[in-house]
């Protein structure tokens, strides 16, 4: 599997906000992580609910600068996250990483690790 494509693509469309071929690339019954509210939330429409609440009160955009396979087969991406209030004003400007695992083609858990 081509990771770096893959990863570029699942970020280039969260950042242009389309839930649908984001979702495309997650298993129905993904974990992922709720990096704004805590916890994690889990398949396709609890993953979707989220990002619709968070849109609307945040801009998150988050950029992928490196991606590694791990020897355990995880994909390690390096980001820098900016997320920004609705009106444009910046919250955070924050560099970590996201570790994803990926089963037949899709990821099935995202796990955020911060410094």
């Amino acid at each position: 599997m081509d990771y770096q494509s893959f990863i570029r693509q699942l970020y280039q469309d969260f950042n242009a906000r389309h839930v649908d071929a984001v979702l495309a690339h997650l298993h129905t019954d993904v974990a992922w992580p709720n990096g704004w509210e805590g916890g994690y939330v889990t398949g396709h429409d609890a993953v979707r609910a989220y990002w619709l609440r968070q849109w609307q009160q945040i801009d998150p955009t988050v950029e992928p600068l490196a991606v590694d396979v791990r020897s355990d087969g995880s994909v390690v991406v390096e980001v820098r996250q900016i997320v920004r209030e609705l009106t444009g004003q910046l919250v955070s400007d924050t560099q970590l990483n996201h570790v994803y695992h990926i089963d037949t083609g899709k990821v099935r858990t995202m796990v955020i690790e911060r410094d």
